[in-house]
């Protein structure tokens, strides 16, 4: 029977990957609540495996006092002496309890702490395998579906794949490989979940890392992405290395690599644009697949101003404003798109405007020089009449 125990308890060390010490203490913890619930909670009770041989040893401890006020945590010296002959007042003193007398129920509720404690220590190493690779690309088989969530088997544990981490429009079959990013690791009171998505923008630099060498060796930097899932994204990218370009390394050869990463993402377009710091280029960029033919910033409110030509305005603005959307996430600046015409338009009323603005500026000079000329030309008069006045004669004083 021991053998078989230590059998049984390197075939669960096996197949869940957990330390076969874990397992023995979790054995031991088990028979010592059965022991205790048999013969009362207030007893010492050690038990102890072999690791090697499986033999179970369970003793209770009890205290050696002259006088004894707890029966079941004390023993009489004059009885311990019967047990040891050198046995003296407070050391402790075993006696062996018969696996045998715990009884059927005892070994029940044993039965029932092994199962919880393996669980315990199978999430334990679960959690501590998966948390190291949280952020990682990470392959599975899909199990089924279970309320538009997919189970997905990992090898040794099961994900789930919530149905908001679900690229839109995708589905998938029991059976069907499947690769995600492995968004979080959550321990819960029933167990430890580990939850995928394949909507993290991260998803995507995972697969570029994975398609494109130059990405996993750091020479080919992405510097930013934002992401619709299913419908596009765009993803900045810089070199480290002059003499690589980060766009072509990131295309491959006939657009190999970035296909490879569109097939994985089920069609969703793909902008790779060069990040720069100069902001009206990178706006100019972010705006691709749109021709644009001129940029202003402002760079106090950093907002930017972007003018295309007429027929390439709606592709400039894409799909209920989605390529726009995109470019001010990948960008940080608030983008505003007029077309060609519509900014000539506005030049020409602009200019209206400040020829009016210049007009009266300078219709009011010439005022305030009038009224200036005007006072100037008053005071002058006034001086002239002064100096034309005769002098009046000074009075002769009295006889």
């Amino acid at each position: 029977m021991n053998r078989e125990l230590i059998a049984v308890i390197d075939q669960i060390g096996r197949e869940k990957g957990i330390d076969k010490a874990k397992v023995i203490g979790a054995v031991e913890a088990a028979l010592q609540a059965a022991a205790k619930k048999r013969f009362g909670q207030s007893e010492n009770i050690q038990v102890q495996i072999d690791p090697k041989t499986g033999e179970i040893s369970v003793v209770s401890l009890k205290t050696i006092v002259d006088t004894v006020t707890n029966p079941k945590a004390e023993i009489s010296i004059q009885e311990a002496h019967r047990v040891d002959g050198e046995a003296e007042v407070g050391d402790e003193i075993g006696s062996v309890i018969e696996m045998e007398e715990l009884g059927r129920i005892a070994a029940q509720a044993a039965k029932q702490v092994i199962c919880q404690k393996v669980r315990e220590a199978e999430w334990e190493a679960i959690q501590r395998e998966y948390a190291t690779r949280q952020g990682d690309l990470i392959n599975g088989i899909i199990l089924g579906q279970e309320r538009r969530n997919y189970l997905v088997d990992l090898g040794k544990t099961e994900a789930v794949l919530p149905a908001q981490e679900q690229i839109p429009r995708e589905s998938y079959r029991r059976g069907d490989r499947i690769k995600a990013y492995l968004l979080e690791v959550r321990r819960t009171p029933k167990d430890v979940q580990v939850i995928l998505s394949r909507t993290h923008p991260q998803f995507v630099t995972k697969l570029f890392e994975l398609e494109v060498p130059e990405v996993a060796e750091k020479i080919v930097e992405i510097k930013g992405i934002v992401r619709e899932p299913g419908d596009r994204t765009k993803i900045a990218v810089a070199s480290r290395d002059k003499a690589v370009d980060p766009v072509g390394a990131c295309v491959g050869i006939k657009g190999s690599r970035v296909q490879a990463v569109v097939r994985e993402l089920r069609g969703e377009k793909i902008d790779i644009i060069a990040w720069t710091t100069d902001p009206r280029v990178f706006i100019a960029e972010a705006l691709n697949p749109a021709t644009i033919e001129k940029v202003g910033i402002d760079k106090e409110k950093k907002s930017a101003l972007v003018v295309v030509a007429d027929s390439q305005l709606s592709l400039a603005i894409g799909k209920n404003g989605q390529n726009v959307r995109l470019a001010a996430r990948l960008t940080g600046w608030k983008i505003d798109i007029i077309s060609a015409t519509e900014y000539e338009k506005e030049k020409v009323e602009r200019d209206k405007e400040i020829k009016a603005a210049l007009a009266e500026e300078a219709e009011a000079q010439r005022e305030e020089e009038a009224a200036r000329a005007q006072r100037e030309a008053g005071v002058s008069l006034a001086d002239q009449e002064a100096e034309a006045q005769p002098a009046q004669p000074e009075p002769q004083p009295g006889p």
